[in-house]
């Protein structure tokens, strides 16, 4: 019996769409998403007066976690070969893990945010960026670097 290896980059496509529709859902459902995912009290009060702030600043993070989410299926073979895709996927990997480890550093211009957001958030980024890697790794030569 053939043993199958299981595909990171379907897995980290599939992660980062359910992260994308949680932004989705702040949007929707409003201020007590973004309290509950500690975004700040302030962009959950932006939320409930109706400002246009934090619906643009999420709908922007779920438009990028949505394309990454295609490469990452790209990669895995699930879908049309998209340009620069080893690229791409190194690119997306680098974005996560050094938002994983550098949250420390950004955190003093988001002073709002809790804490347990930026290591439940930074935690996420560190899994992800590493799916990412090892989906990278896994799948490389299946992605040839010629479109």
């Amino acid at each position: 019996m053939k043993s199958q290896r299981i595909n990171l980059l379907k897995i980290a496509g599939i992660l980062t769409v359910l992260i994308a529709l949680i932004h989705i859902g702040c949007i929707v459902f409003g201020g007590d998403w973004y309290r509950f995912l500690g975004a700040g009290e302030q962009m959950a009060q932006l939320a409930e007066r109706g400002d246009l702030y934090p619906t643009i600043v999420t709908s922007i993070i779920s438009a990028v976690l949505l394309l990454w989410a295609i490469y990452a299926f790209s990669g895995a073979g699930l879908i049309v070969k998209l340009p620069l895709l080893r690229l791409g996927l190194a690119l997306i990997s680098a974005v996560l893990l050094i938002r994983a480890l550098g949250f420390y550093f950004i955190m003093p211009a988001f002073p709002d945010n809790s804490l347990t957001f930026w290591f439940l958030s930074s935690g996420i980024c560190l899994l992800l960026g590493l799916t990412y890697t090892l989906g990278l790794k896994q799948r490389w030569h299946s992605i040839s670097s010629k479109a």
